[in-house]
């Protein structure tokens, strides 16, 4: 429509002031400057100013409507402003005035192609690193309109429903960010910082872990080499006041040991070891024979009781028939004897405890219990002629007896002496008397106390012992059962001695006695045990067989003197 302006094209440009005077020519005259160099719109092709910052392409828009043209302006002249109002204010003018501000730069914004994934919006940082917030998405570019002509507004482009808001904030002309496809907080100045902390405390924590380990390694090694930190005290009972049942054996332990004594014994060819134990307050000692017959005529007896002491011993009387020595020792005080039992009380299954010095180890205990009584035993024979040799109808005991514990008590609970330890039967040579030196297989024999007793009063009295005899000389070598009386005797005399207790009774040589008091005998052996047994002058019963037949006869026991 004509409204009675020139429609023609009119040129565009940027105006600036020029530097120098501010005298400016004539309003109605045109600047020589503007006539010879109109200055070009950025938007137009060729080179833009370097005062101008470059504008992004605006995107063709489609052909343009042709429209009236804005009235074209009036001369300025020089020294008003450059233009006249623009009625029509047509941007960026709008108004009079010197110059007006270049517009904003205007980029574009970059539209993903259809399909193209998009990565989760993230936070951006600015040039200094400090993160910024996401920056809102800006509404879709208009392109600026042309001061000429009005052209009608283009249609913004749809945008892919896939493309996400993230793209839209994407500005390459922007600071630097992190890369889209980097998940995770932003890159800056705080995070180097936590990193930086971190690093601290894991150094800080490894430092700590290698001084704890060296304190620790050196406090194990200080523990291992020392014991521990403190001295190591382990609970333990108290201090007891020692005291025990007087039946213990513990309790008759401690009641006989200071009535024992061991004896050591010299001669000129040999030497032992033997036990023995006190029977009076005048330094009497009851022991074996064959414990002090190694020091035979000058040899030497020392005696050590169980408190250490020591004293020199004499050989009062010995009998080798019975296997018993009384030895006295002078010049000791405060002598406890050790009182003595009656072995016809002893009972089998009675406990008893046996005291010695077993291979020489004084003061040994040993318990056990009477296993047998009456136990026919010999011992001795080294000699070879039987002058040596010893009959005891023996008590039989379990306690461990070994060499060295000859000559010790044997007592029962009350403390009292029941028996004399003499012999051990040995597994491969019979006793330990014959050779044989094994140890204890549990079988161990005692002298009984009561014809120790008569024995050791002899022996003290008169210093020799007597034996019952029954006056006959018997065949040793009889394999039947029972003792007979020999043929003949020493010296081809008669084996019944004229006179005596056997010929009064009516023995004959040839006669087999079979039993004494009621008691079976087995060999001849065995009958000089039971009559051993018995006193001289005591009466006994026997039963005998001649041609067949049984007899019984009484006699009184005679009397003989021992060796």
């Amino acid at each position: 429509m004509e409204d009675g302006k020139s429609t023609g094209p009119k040129a565009k440009w940027w105006s600036r002031p020029t530097a120098g005077s501010a005298t400016r020519t004539a309003p109605d005259e045109p600047s020589p400057a503007e006539d010879a160099a109109p200055v070009a719109d950025p938007t137009e092709s060729g080179t833009p100013r370097a005062d101008v910052p470059p504008r992004s392409p605006a995107p063709v828009p489609p052909p343009a409507v042709p429209a009236e043209a804005p009235p074209a302006a009036p001369a300025v002249p020089p020294v008003t402003p450059l233009h006249e109002p623009d009625q029509y204010s047509t941007p960026p003018y709008g108004g009079p005035g010197p110059w007006a501000p270049a517009p904003p730069v205007q980029r574009p914004v970059p539209t993903p192609a259809h399909g193209t994934p998009v990565p989760p919006q993230y936070a951006g940082t600015n040039g200094a690193g400090i993160p910024t917030s996401p920056t809102p998405t800006p509404p879709p570019h208009v392109p600026r309109q042309q001061p000429q002509l009005q052209q009608p507004q283009p249609q913004p482009q749809p945008q892919p429903q896939a493309a996400s808001a993230q793209w839209l904030q994407y500005d390459p002309w922007g600071a630097p960010r992190q890369p889209l496809t980097n998940p995770g907080p932003p890159l800056g100045a705080d995070t180097g910082r936590k990193k930086s902390r971190r690093g601290s405390l894991l150094v800080g924590a490894v430092l700590l872990a290698l001084v704890a380990g060296g304190i620790g390694g050196g406090i194990g090694a200080y523990i291992e080499r020392n014991g521990g930190l403190t001295q190591v005290e382990l609970p333990q009972a108290g201090r007891s006041s020692g005291g025990r049942a007087p039946d213990s054996v513990a309790g008759i332990a401690a009641s006989a040991l200071p009535s024992v004594v061991t004896l050591h014994v010299s001669g000129a060819t040999e030497s032992g070891t033997g036990t023995g134990f006190v029977l009076d307050g005048s330094g009497h000692i009851l022991t074996n024979n064959h414990v002090v017959a190694p020091a035979g005529q000058g040899g030497e007896i020392t005696v050590t009781f169980s408190g250490g002491e020591t004293a020199r011993g004499k050989v009062v009387g010995k009998d080798s028939g019975y296997d018993l020595a009384v030895v006295k020792v002078t010049g000791v005080s405060g002598l406890k004897p050790l009182p003595l039992g009656n072995s016809d009380n002893v009972q089998v299954g009675d406990p008893v405890v046996a005291i010695g010095a077993p291979f020489d180890l004084s003061n040994t205990v040993t318990s056990g219990i009477i296993s047998a009584k009456d136990r026919p035993i010999t011992a001795g024979g080294e000699k070879g002629d039987g002058s040596d040799i010893s009959y005891v109808d023996a008590l039989q005991t379990d306690a461990p007896i070994n060499p060295g514990n000859s000559g010790g008590p044997l007592v029962d609970t009350d403390a009292h002496v029941i028996g004399i330890n003499s012999a051990i039967r040995a597994a491969d040579s019979g006793s330990a008397e014959e050779g044989g030196q094994a140890g204890s297989i549990g079988l161990g024999f005692a002298i009984p106390i009561n014809q120790g007793k008569r024995v050791a009063e002899e022996l003290i009295n008169t210093g020799k012992a007597t034996h019952p005899v029954i006056g006959v000389t018997l065949d040793m070598k009889y394999a039947g059962d029972g003792a007979r009386v020999g043929a003949k005797g020493a010296a081809g005399k008669s084996a019944v001695t004229p006179g005596g207790p056997g010929a009064k009774a009516g023995i004959r040589p040839g006669d087999v006695i079979t039993e004494v008091d009621g008691r079976r005998v087995h060999s001849g052996e065995e009958l000089i045990v039971k009559i051993r047994a018995h006193r001289p002058g005591d009466r006994l019963d026997l039963t005998l067989t001649r041609g067949g037949k049984d007899l019984s006869i009484s006699l009184t026991l005679g009397s003989a003197s021992g060796t």
